[in-house]
């Protein structure tokens, strides 16, 4: 766990779908009608109420996101980030997968959210090389948390243990680098 100003953030292995926080994220694809891996846990997870919901929002681009409500799901909304599948990464890749943290908290903020939980974005089907994925992912969360004052929690939610570990290894480095709490 690390604790940035007033917000923690954590990772553990769990299934995404399960959560109770205000919103998790789903690594979507460009339709948001469903998918495989967590997009079509999602769906599955919510029920058909999500996909008519999805079915009005005329699609997502890459690198964005738009907010459902989260229908059986615990979590009470669903944001949907559309990441970049991996091309060699000459594609403007980085950007667009930090887009893609960047808008979920933005949206959340809005949204008045204070807890949030991620999936290892485009780290499935879409190939994109996970550590260098769970860099991008800490570095645009702590960058986008002093804009989103809202948000206290975020849980990067990791599929298997070989993911949690990397997300722990950037943890550690990440604590390493925080200076010093002043004492009270």
């Amino acid at each position: 766990m690390l604790t940035i100003g007033h917000c923690t953030l954590e990772a553990q292995v769990a299934d995404i779908t399960t959560l109770d926080v205000d919103a998790i994220v789903n690594a979507a694809n460009m339709s948001l009608l469903g998918g495989g891996g967590v997009d079509g846990a999602i769906h599955r997870a919510a029920g058909r109420e999500l996909l008519r919901e999805c079915e009005t929002l005329g699609g997502c681009a890459t690198g964005d996101a738009k907010i459902t409500r989260g229908y059986r799901l615990p979590a009470r909304h669903v944001i949907h980030a559309v990441g970049p599948v991996w091309h060699g990464g000459a594609r403007g890749e980085a950007g667009l997968l930090a887009s893609c943290y960047r808008r979920s908290l933005e949206l959340a903020q809005q949204a008045h959210l204070r807890s949030i939980a991620f999936p290892a974005i485009s780290c499935g089907v879409y190939h994109y090389p996970p550590d260098d994925a769970v860099h991008i992912a800490f570095a645009t969360v702590i960058d986008t948390l002093p804009h989103a004052s809202g948000i206290e929690r975020v849980v990067f939610a990791c599929f298997d243990d070989a993911m949690f570990d990397r997300y722990e290894r950037e943890l550690a480095a990440r604590r390493d680098q925080a200076p010093p709490s002043k004492p009270a």
